[in-house]
């Protein structure tokens, strides 16, 4: 079954949530559902290709993905603000 787009918001905002408390910053609701979905893109591109199978579907391994893909983009934002 496919994930509509309350389901993705619903990942989104709380994977980047989550990953914005685990990583020490301070953003708001939009930045967090930017985040956490395209932390959920992200995660999901590496996560088929190190398993070599999708990852999809409203259950907790979508969480963990999306939450995984969102700390690792705030890790790499970081990295390049540092920079500038």
């Amino acid at each position: 079954m496919g994930l509509g787009i309350i389901g993705w918001l619903v990942i989104g905002i709380v994977a980047g949530w989550l990953a914005e408390k685990v990583m020490g910053r301070n953003h708001g609701l939009i930045t967090n559902l930017i985040v956490g979905v395209l932390g959920a893109l992200i995660g999901g591109f590496i996560a088929s290709n190190l398993f070599g199978t999708p990852v999809g579907g409203f259950n907790i391994m979508t969480f963990i993905v999306a939450f995984g893909g969102a700390c690792l983009l705030l890790f790499l934002l970081g990295l390049v603000k540092r920079r500038a």
